[in-house]
């Protein structure tokens, strides 16, 4: 009985131990940003170039939120092309907040379409976080 209990305390411990390796260690590095300033994606966007330079193959999912009331700024199509076209080149995916963009009266549809919309981005970002994203809010 002792010998058969030693084994799964062990087992639970091995299985443990490689549970955490394998979310702190991915096969690839994965990034999520949250941010409330939509001036902040030039360098959240300089930053995921360097950091898909230094990865090099290792470079894996880049996803960046933007939360809070900032989200109006997100319908000026014009004034987010730019980050749009960077980010589409770096494979950086743009996020809204849903319900940011509900809490502040944004319509889904002024947002340009190359951009993704999560129901509750602090939400998207935890889920991400758990599966071992790299996080930062700013």
């Amino acid at each position: 009985m002792k010998k058969i209990l030693f084994i799964l305390t062990t087992l639970t411990i091995l299985f443990s131990i490689n549970t955490q390796a394998q979310r702190h260690n991915p096969d690839k590095n994965n990034y999520v940003v949250l941010t409330k300033k939509i001036p902040q994606l030039q360098p959240i966007l300089i930053t995921a170039e360097e950091l898909k330079t230094e990865d090099g193959n290792n470079f894996g999912d880049f996803q960046v939120i933007v939360c809070g009331q900032t989200v109006k700024g997100l319908s000026d199509k014009v004034a987010m092309k730019k980050f749009i076209d960077r980010a589409q080149k770096t494979g950086v995916s743009l996020k809204a907040c849903g319900f940011s963009l509900n809490k502040f009266g944004v319509d889904p549809q002024e947002i340009p379409s190359e951009m993704d919309i999560v129901e509750n981005g602090i939400l998207h970002n935890f889920q991400l976080q758990k599966k071992g994203y790299f996080s930062i809010e700013l």
